[in-house]
């Protein structure tokens, strides 16, 4: 698969209902995380990389569905990559954060370039996470969250690749 197969895997989540199957014990350690997902990825190879594929300010109605968990913008900002661990894809990761909470040190998620997301949020301790939710894409795990570093609220959807330690 391509980076962009990767990448449009994440609109065919369907987030779990309190009646759906539940994933076991050690996949729900791994979704449930709420430490810094590229830190633990690192425990389990040399390098994780990202792969960008899609970065920039799009409108509402490009946003996705998920805009609807995020305060209200005209605009919000998207990031959408493929995190890699020695190579092999792991993750495909999407971030959406409202064009005007992207002020003061929120603005720097505009140029994370290569940067794992995870090393920028998780920089200076734990941001607050609203809640994590857990969904599938046929047999793959995901999960998004609402976090707020500085206050500002993002919400982070990350797809569990094949390849994925959380598999093994």
């Amino acid at each position: 698969m391509t980076d962009n197969l990767y990448i449009s895997l994440l609109a065919s989540i369907q987030w779990l209902t309190p009646q759906s199957p539940q994933p076991d014990p050690t996949k729900r350690d791994w979704l449930l995380e709420c430490d810094s997902m590229t830190r633990r990825l690192e425990r389990h190879c040399r390098q994780v990389s990202v792969q960008r594929a899609r970065e920039g300010y799009v409108f509402a109605g490009e946003a996705g569905d998920d805009i609807a968990l995020l305060p209200a913008s005209e605009r919000y900002w998207l990031r959408e990559v493929v995190l890699y661990g020695d190579g092999n894809p792991w993750l495909a990761g999407r971030m959406v954060i409202p064009a005007a909470v992207l002020e003061g040190p929120a603005c720097a998620l505009k140029t994370l370039g290569d940067m794992p997301l995870g090393r920028w949020l998780f920089r200076d301790g734990m941001p607050t996470r609203d809640y994590i939710q857990l969904g599938r894409a046929g047999n793959l795990w995901a999960r998004r969250s609402c976090l707020r570093p500085h206050g500002k609220p993002l919400l982070l959807t990350e797809l569990f690749l094949p390849d994925a330690p959380l598999y093994r």
